[in-house]
């Protein structure tokens, strides 16, 4: 009797613990499917978060691009978002428009048609988009605000559309409204009615890249708009969703996620992100912010990224976990594919999903991250609870004849950053339409009959190395069909290449800043404009430039060093300015607006002539030369310590410069240089 009642409790202990720590998942499409799924994107823009990647030399330049689309190598993204570029600092500066004025279009200027064309090469399939993050002041007729005249907006932005199409051979798939901005409904059905006049009714509308609300509640209460937009996009929903948007039946995407920095934490938060914003929130889409960390890295949000390519100058570029984390879902799905109703949380912590094309293939994806909310940036997530489970999964209905399966794991290590990415594994052999998995924390799994995926790779770059300390620039090389010069960022302003057809002689080449107008801004654009370069951590230096101011007795310009702002805060940057005015002074400043006068006096310069500057810091003492002869000397500079190199100009005015040099002085501390 006792024997047995030991048999008893020894056989109930065992049902027990297959019971608490051996859940069973259904994986099944017998009673329907989920949504369909359109796809895992990345973001260039919002703004100039891909500027410093036109200026690589290949092959790296191209090994950077592979990583990103090339289908089976890497994050093989199935979305290209891109900002319409409105001349105006969108966060890391600023992307030229295609018509800074209403009787001006180019649509070569800036690097965003190069990029969907090279995505393009690589996806044909890839899902193209475009928004406004701004837009140039004419289209406001002056008013910062662009929807007063929603006929001139909607016509020049669908003029964005149509050079895409006529100019690069690009057929855009969505078109947004304005970023993280205020929506006006008149405008959207405006907008809808002038694709279709101009045959592109095929591109939808994404409404209105900002919060569910209140265009979730305005789409129940207005059938005209309802029927004039496709997409809720929402940014940085927290992979929730609302009950008015759920209802208007349109497909729901984070438009914009993610910004974080892309370190290991930065990747187990992307994985979180991707499964959840489809479990908890039905989002069918996820799109990065951003798509490449290139641009300088002092300026906000500094390789927030899915890889880092901030060293043209070197080659050298990194490939960070997310890359790894996006190819676990990008490379096993396709836009098209269905979402299973069977998808969740699992019992002890993180989510799964499932994924078929209806055809006999499925792709699952697990994670099991806990990483601490507050490394989730925009916005913060709440803290996560995951132990290590056991885990069974049973498929059923057309999947239950499915006998082996493809398995690549990711396992993050924070404690040691000793982490493993994209591992295949000997695959699973399936026994009555089960597997079994042993699942740890903070672990990301595929399972999935694709066969195709591919860990891609490319011998290692050139090593990292700061800017060149003697670095000229004469603007007469143009190798690249790129518009703006190489290394340069504009902040506030648009500064292009330049060719004087009316001049021959030495200055038949510069770089010329061609906004004369304030845009209709996103960000706190400077009042002055500005554009920045080099090394974040120089600090004695000589700046010197050939500048030539084209407003009359108004204009001005400025050569600067140890510039220690950029991207939305450029308006409080410091540093030191010299400054020349065409009514014949002169001027040396401590701040970009000027305030902060260290020395002034008479310089002689005018408008219409070409003038040589030179500035030159040292410890706490800055000296400037005009022409060769030293106008001012021994300014007291306080703070600050380093800073960028920089070029501007008074007021939004057009003005050219050349024969561009920097000459910094390095010395090696630490392992390896820094600017003293």
């Amino acid at each position: 009797m006792g024997q047995r009642i030991q048999v008893f409790f020894a056989i109930f202990l065992s049902v027990l613990i297959v019971t608490c720590f051996c859940q069973t998942y259904l994986l099944s499409d017998k009673d329907g499917l989920g949504k369909v799924f359109d796809g895992i994107g990345g973001l260039s823009g919002g703004g100039a978060t891909t500027r410093l990647l036109v200026n690589y030399a290949e092959p790296y330049r191209s090994q950077v691009l592979d990583y990103l689309f090339k289908p089976n190598f890497g994050a093989s993204l199935h979305i290209l978002k891109v900002e319409i570029g409105g001349d105006a600092q969108t966060t890391d500066g600023t992307e030229p428009s295609h018509m800074h004025f209403e009787d001006d279009e180019n649509y070569f200027r800036g690097y965003e048609w190069w990029l969907m064309k090279e995505a393009k090469k690589r996806n044909p399939n890839i899902t193209l988009i475009g928004l406004p993050w701004a837009f140039p002041g004419w289209v406001g007729h002056g008013k910062l605000w662009p929807y007063d005249f929603p006929d001139v907006t909607a016509n020049y932005v669908v003029k964005w559309i149509l050079g895409a199409k006529e100019f690069h051979g690009l057929d855009i798939d969505y078109v947004g409204i304005w970023n993280e901005r205020n929506f006006d409904s008149k405008y959207i059905k405006l907008l809808r009615y002038t694709l279709d006049k101009n045959g592109l009714e095929n591109v939808q509308i994404v409404a209105n890249d900002n919060l569910w609300e209140p265009i979730s509640q305005t789409l129940l209460l207005d059938p005209e708009l309802r029927n004039a937009v496709d997409v809720i996009g929402a940014h940085y929903p927290g992979t929730n969703t609302v009950m008015s948007a759920m209802k208007t039946g349109k497909k729901l995407w984070s438009s914009e996620d993610y910004s974080t920095f892309n370190d290991e934490v930065g990747g187990g938060c992307w994985a979180r992100i991707i499964n959840q914003n489809y479990v908890n929130g039905f989002m069918t889409a996820t799109i990065s912010w951003n798509l490449v960390a290139s641009y300088y890295e002092s300026l906000p949000f500094g390789r927030d990224g899915l890889m880092t390519a901030e060293e043209p100058w070197s080659g050298n570029y990194v490939v960070d976990s997310p890359i790894w984390i996006t190819a676990h879902t990008a490379q096993f799905t396709k836009p098209g594919w269905t979402y299973l109703t069977t998808v969740g949380h699992l019992a002890k912590g993180g989510s799964y999903v499932a994924l078929t094309d209806g055809k006999g293939n499925l792709t699952v994806v697990i994670e099991t991250m806990t990483h601490d909310h507050s490394v989730c940036i925009r916005p913060p997530l709440p803290p996560f609870s995951v132990t290590s489970q056991n885990a069974t999964f049973q498929l059923k209905g057309s999947l239950s004849s499915i006998k082996y399966l493809q398995i690549w794991r990711s396992q993050f290590n924070f404690k040691t950053n000793k982490s493993t990415f994209f591992e295949r594994l000997s695959p699973l052999k399936l026994s009555d339409g089960k597997f079994n998995l042993s699942l740890a924390e903070d672990e990301v799994y595929t399972i999935t009959t694709i066969t195709t995926g591919q860990k891609g790779n490319y011998p290692d770059p050139p090593p990292s190395s700061p800017f060149p300390q003697n670095y000229k620039d004469n603007f007469n090389v143009r190798e690249t069909p790129f518009s703006e010069a190489p290394n340069f960022a504009d902040q506030t302003g648009v500064f292009e290449y330049f060719t004087n057809i009316t001049d021959p002689g030495p200055h038949a080449f510069t770089l010329r800043q061609v906004l004369t107008q304030r845009p209709i801004t996103w960000a706190a654009d400077a009042d002055q404009t500005i554009s920045v370069i080099g090394d974040y951590m120089w600090r004695d230096l000589n700046v010197q430039s050939d500048v030539f101011m084209e407003r009359g007795k108004t204009g001005g310009v400025f050569i600067a060093a140890r510039v220690d702002k950029g991207g939305q805060t450029i308006r409080s940057a410091k540093g030191i300015f010299f400054w020349v005015f065409a009514d014949g002074t002169y001027k040396v400043t401590n701040d970009l607006t000027g305030l902060t006068i260290l020395a002034e006096g008479q310089s002689g310069t005018k408008a219409g002539y070409w003038y040589t500057l030179s500035l030159t810091v040292q410890g706490q003492l800055a000296t400037g030369k005009l022409n060769g002869y030293t106008l001012w000397k021994n300014a007291v500079i306080l703070r600050p310590n380093n800073g960028w190199a920089a070029i501007g100009t008074r007021s939004f005015e057009r003005a050219q410069f050349d024969n561009f040099a920097v000459n910094a002085v390095k010395q090696k501390q630490m392992g390896r240089y820094h600017f003293v």
